[in-house]
């Protein structure tokens, strides 16, 4: 086990003006689960595979422990990789596939055997060893490719979207045994993923990157409750936080008939500076119509069971600007209705509009 450093790591594809990754400075502590999130194209498989030896570096440099790995050979960085396909050998059977990096580097049959077995019944894939992977699902699939990694027992491992290929269901309940099983052997990882979702509740911190420059690293809780900007606020959280225009005035902005007093104005330049109110939708509860509030218009009410999303407008400075309300999936408004929205103010998030940064 060790950590990861990346040390202002740049890299830019041939033909391309701006990087794929800017600057990237990170710190992976050793036995650490780190997820790398941001839409398509920020620059977070890059990031993997820089780190994997797949990608060379145009500036600085990575490091697992104290050495410096930024032109060594992937082969010889003694990290472990499972892709988003799986890249399992069709022709060998379950144990051979995952007993195969043992080979290469010499174990002997017996000792592959003991290793290959230990790890199939930590996956539950002891049954399945003398199949082949057209005789596997894709849940299956996806635990031999753990397994695999797992065997070689190496310092960190890299996950590239190992769940995209899985349906809903499966995917929740692998996702669970991924950072249970990694909580176990206490392995380094760095996991890359484009769901949010799964960023939340697998990661012990999410590195949250957008244009391959860092916007935002912390704890699960830290992101959602603390955005640093407007990015990462609207990025993280499903439904998405609710960001609704607003003007800054003696250090506090109106919303809804209630005011948000802002902790920090520094990068406002005066007086009446457009902000950006954030909201989750579990902060916003419908109240009797007399109360002050936001006067929403009901377009959809989505219905979870016990939970519900109402998905509504409201217009605001002569434009139309949607909302989104968690509701009582068992009793709530009816499309087309009108309802008060009161917002809970120890919860508001302010955002300076021209720069994204978060004021308070």
């Amino acid at each position: 086990m060790a950590s990861v450093t990346f040390e202002g790591v740049s890299r830019t594809y041939q033909g391309n003006v701006e990087p794929a990754v800017a600057s990237l400075d990170l710190d992976i502590k050793d036995g650490e689960f780190l997820v790398l999130v941001g839409p398509s194209g920020c620059g977070k498989s890059t990031s993997l595979r820089i780190l994997a030896g797949l990608e060379d570096v145009d500036e600085g440099r990575v490091l697992i422990g104290d050495r410096d790995v930024t032109r060594v050979a992937p082969k010889d960085r003694d990290i472990a990789m499972v892709f988003q396909n799986y890249a399992l050998y069709p022709h060998m059977t379950v144990a051979e596939n995952m007993g195969f990096a043992l080979k290469v580097a010499g174990v002997d049959k017996a000792g592959r055997a003991a290793r290959v077995l230990e790890v199939a019944k930590m996956l539950d894939l002891d049954e399945l060893l003398e199949r082949k992977p057209k005789a596997l699902s894709g849940g299956q699939r996806q635990r031999v490719a753990m397994g695999r990694a797992i065997v070689r027992e190496p310092q960190v491992f890299l996950m590239d979207e190992p769940l995209s290929n899985l349906d809903a269901k499966l995917r929740v309940q692998t996702r669970t045994q991924i950072a249970a099983l990694q909580r176990r052997l206490g392995v380094t990882t760095v996991y890359v993923t484009h769901d949010q979702t799964e960023a939340l509740t697998m990661g012990d911190r999410i590195a949250v990157l957008k244009d391959g420059k860092l916007q935002q690293i912390g704890t699960p809780r830290e992101l959602y409750e603390t955005p640093r900007n407007l990015f990462v606020a609207g990025f993280i959280g499903s439904p998405a936080m609710n960001l609704l225009p607003g003007a800054l005035n003696d250090g506090r902005v109106r919303f809804g008939g209630f005011e948000v007093k802002v902790s920090s104005t520094a990068n406002v330049q005066a007086p009446g500076s457009s902000v950006v109110i954030g909201m989750r939708p579990e902060d916003l509860s419908i109240a009797p119509a007399s109360e002050a509030g936001i006067t929403v218009t009901v377009d959809l009410v989505e219905e979870l069971g016990a939970d519900g999303y109402l998905y509504g407008h409201v217009n605001q400075g002569g434009e139309r600007h949607e909302i989104v309300a968690r509701v009582d999936g068992r009793k709530h408004p009816s499309v087309g209705e009108k309802v008060v929205l009161v917002p809970t103010m120890a919860h508001a998030h302010v955002f300076d509009a021209q720069g994204g940064n978060r004021l308070g």
